[in-house]
């Protein structure tokens, strides 16, 4: 395989405007309109020439957000900071920065529609 294993996510929201409104103040970043007929996708800034993955918020009819079995790690430079701002912005933190030994440092916070994200850091 020559690329990373995961392409694209999605994160399954109920309330669009709540969960853009959360990940832009934790993340600092502006979400981008995706075109898609009978979907509602708002998507994290894109670079097609770097590194990860790429993904967005989805709201579609029948398809719940919250509960589900797949956990999405976003790189930080410090992930302790990004818990900070989802607590501030009405996420609540699972597990405060801990270590993973030499592989760095992660997080992890729900978000205001009940779904749980990692946050990773080497510091």
């Amino acid at each position: 395989m020559e690329r990373n294993a995961v392409g694209w996510f999605e994160i399954y929201v109920q309330d669009m405007a709540r969960a853009k409104a959360f990940y832009e103040a934790v993340f600092g970043t502006k979400l981008e309109r995706l075109e898609s007929p009978g979907i509602e996708m708002w998507a994290f800034p894109m670079k097609p020439d770097g590194g990860g993955a790429a993904g967005s918020l989805v709201k579609y009819e029948g398809y719940p957000s919250g509960g589900n079995s797949t956990l999405v790690y976003f790189s930080c430079a410090d992930c302790a900071n990004e818990a900070r701002r989802a607590a501030d912005s009405g996420g609540k933190v699972f597990k405060e920065k801990f270590s993973i030994g030499p592989y760095g440092f992660i997080a992890l916070v729900t978000d205001t529609e009940g779904n749980m994200i990692g946050l990773h850091s080497m510091q």
